[in-house]
């Protein structure tokens, strides 16, 4: 919908200043009424396009090229230019779309973003703003609803991409907006740039950032500490998503502001969330409750752990006892099996330590633990071997295999992989898209394990009940509302996600749901509306194009 209904036109921009706004610009869209009214008379093609004509122009426009790189660029123009016109396109085009403006593609524009860069999005807040944060955000021209900030250190599986990582802020904002409904204007990307470690980037001639090395220390967490208290206070109620910061700066953020301010870690939360609705969804096959599941992890950082947190939360909550569902989780990081025995244990890994002799690779764990379940989040490409595979099939009847590393170059293994090796008996989820795979005469459809499921929904029902935390509740009542969502279809055809085609669906039944939550736990803003599900629906931005006159 627009910004402005008729009875305020005064207030919209006329002429050029109003084509050059992209959140009220319609091009060829306006009417002939409104051309009069809004003084574009002349500034257009006579010919008035309605948004559908719009969106298949910009459609046989992108389906022309053929590199994902270029039309992401297209894409990225597009929203420089009628925002209305972009969404729209992502929105009804969602399964075509998202692999352009997210993962895997937005993986390689961070790599490339000083080449492709054209005009900046987000705010770009850097070491040399120390004491003056406040003074920078007041510099954003609208009321910020939630932020998503980055330090660029762990861009998806490619590592320190410095302020170049301010791709993933603006993806996962469209998303919010695309996915769930949060309105454009409430979305801002921030970039905080303390420097990068990627020699590489410092002798890019096109490298937008800092050419210097990272801050750390005493230094990072005062820059941090400041960027918070600033976005409170010039944005208060705003939402801050933490992303893509580095395991050693990850759990102790989200560990000091948690409790503080409405923040999450999409890394930790959101991706155990949905790993952990894949798993649920993966149960309605398989049979079996939760507490009987023994998981392997491949990885033991931010995704391995948040995941292993949350199902163990979900065990619990089944009636296993904390210390018995801990032991039904297993890690392998780059050294070996996560077990007592080890020196060099960091924090967030020892819950995870077992009484277990040393084993040093995971195909080695796989064949002395025979879980049910593996679960590759350490971007370690190719690592669910055939030989992983076919041992997976024969400890288990329905193996789950979880391959949710991203870009499509860091995944553990491809979906025909999964599927040919283990006979078609595989329950498989990926972090990248893959085509469906025919196995002895049935049609397999994998779906991505992907956090634009649960992350876009729980954002926005944080903004609709003005929520003042997020809670790893509203994480685990994410993920049930998400398997309950997988129809019989769906797992008939080998899917443990719902369609993309049903994202607004599926966050708005996860933003009632996180508001419930907030409503029910004291944590909401605002009293508890009669429907809760009619309120969440009713805040959700429309792309369609409503008229000004």
């Amino acid at each position: 919908m627009a910004d402005y209904s008729q009875r305020d036109l005064a207030e919209v921009p006329r002429g050029m200043e109003l084509l050059h706004d992209p959140l009220l610009n319609k091009g060829t869209a306006f009417t002939q009424e409104e051309r009069d009214a809004l003084d574009l008379r002349g500034l257009l093609p006579p010919h008035v396009h309605t948004q559908e004509e719009q969106m298949a122009r910009v459609l046989q426009q992108l389906r022309r090229m053929a590199d994902p790189l270029d039309k992401f660029v297209a894409l990225n123009a597009l929203h420089d230019r009628n925002v209305a016109l972009f969404f729209r396109v992502i929105s009804d085009h969602v399964d075509e779309m998202q692999p352009l403006i997210y993962t895997p593609t937005v993986g390689l524009a961070c790599q490339r973003f000083g080449q492709i860069f054209q005009r900046p999005r987000g705010m770009f807040i850097s070491a040399n703003d120390r004491g003056r944060i406040a003074q920078v955000l007041r510099n954003w021209p609208h009321k910020a609803g939630i932020i998503v900030v980055t330090d660029g250190e762990r861009i998806l599986g490619l590592g320190d991409q410095g302020a170049q990582g301010m791709g993933i802020p603006v993806g996962k904002l469209s998303l919010y907006t695309a996915c769930a409904g949060v309105h454009p204007r409430l979305c801002l990307p921030v970039t905080i740039d303390v420097g990068t470690n990627n020699e590489t980037l410092h002798a890019d001639p096109f490298y937008i950032g800092l050419r210097q090395r990272r801050i750390s220390g005493a230094a990072y967490d005062g820059l941090i500490d400041e960027l918070v208290t600033a976005a409170r206070e010039v944005f208060p109620d705003v939402l801050i998503q933490f992303e893509d910061f580095a395991n050693h700066n990850a759990f102790r953020l989200l560990a000091k502001y948690r409790d503080r301010i409405c923040s999450f870690n999409d890394d930790i939360q959101g991706t155990a969330s949905v790993a952990l609705a894949g798993l649920l969804s993966a149960l309605r096959v398989s049979g079996g409750m939760l507490g009987d599941q023994k998981l392997l992890f491949l990885g033991a950082g931010e995704a391995a752990t948040g995941i292993a947190d949350l199902t163990v939360a979900a065990m619990v909550a089944q009636g296993l006892a904390p210390a018995a569902a801990r032991q039904r989780c297993w890690l392998v990081d780059s050294h070996g099996l996560v077990v007592n025995g080890r020196t060099d244990l960091v924090e967030h890994k020892r819950p995870y330590a077992k009484d277990h002799a040393p084993i040093g690779d995971f195909p080695s764990a796989v064949k002395a633990l025979g879980p049910t379940a593996i679960i590759g989040v350490a971007a370690v490409g190719g690592a669910f071997t055939r030989e992983v595979l076919e041992d997976m099939a024969r400890i288990n009847t329905r193996p789950i295999v979880f391959a949710l590393s991203n870009p499509t170059s860091k995944a553990e293994c491809t979906a025909e992989q999964a599927y040919q090796w283990t006979g078609g008996r595989a329950l498989f989820a990926s972090g990248s898209p893959f085509d469906p795979v025919k196995v002895a005469g049935q049609t397999f459809v994998p779906r991505q394990g992907n956090n634009s499921y649960i992350f876009p929904g729980v954002g926005l029902g944080a903004i609709v009940s003005k929520a003042r935390r997020i809670t790893d509740d509203m994480f685990m009542a994410a993920a049930r509302t998400l398997a309950l969502l997988v129809s019989e279809a769906d797992l008939a055809q080998g899917s443990l996600y719902p369609a993309l085609s049903r994202i607004r669906e599926v966050s708005a039944a996860i933003a009632a749901t996180v508001a419930e939550s907030a409503y029910a736990n004291g944590f909401a803003g605002k009293p508890r509306p009669v429907d809760v599900l009619a309120d969440v629906k009713s805040q959700m931005y429309d792309p369609r194009y409503s008229s000004y006159v």
